[in-house]
């Protein structure tokens, strides 16, 4: 993880942020009209969580979550890469949601890999 650039680590963060403000207000929409919301807490949990494990390799902030956390936070981010994937194949070059999509596949790549190497010292 030594060797991503501080854009990268910048937008990474960003990417992050950005998703859990968007999915904070698809909870507050869904709560409202009284759908089921266990999916996207569910998601939004990992996101914080993926967040947090950034911020914790990159810039030394402690994090309080157990293994079992990080483990469904790695299941649930490796589980929303064929959605992302997908969206991303059907986006034109160039366009601004492409680059959005490319900044999101690489935050949740780096954040499993922050996992990871959390979990494997």
């Amino acid at each position: 993880m030594e060797n991503v650039s501080s854009v990268d680590k910048l937008e990474s963060i960003k990417s992050f942020q950005s998703t859990i403000r968007k999915s904070e207000k698809a909870l507050a929409q869904m709560t409202e009209k009284g759908a089921n919301t266990t999916l996207l807490i569910k998601r939004l949990k990992a996101l914080h969580i993926g967040l947090t494990m950034l911020e914790n390799i990159w810039n030394q902030r402690p994090h309080h979550y157990t293994e079992e956390d990080l483990a469904e936070t790695h299941n649930v981010l490796t589980g929303l890469f064929p959605s992302i994937e997908s969206t991303y194949a059907k986006s034109k070059a160039g366009s601004p949601q492409r680059t959005l999509l490319e900044r999101r596949i690489k935050a949740f790549e780096l954040a499993i890999q922050a996992i990871d190497d959390l979990s494997n010292e």
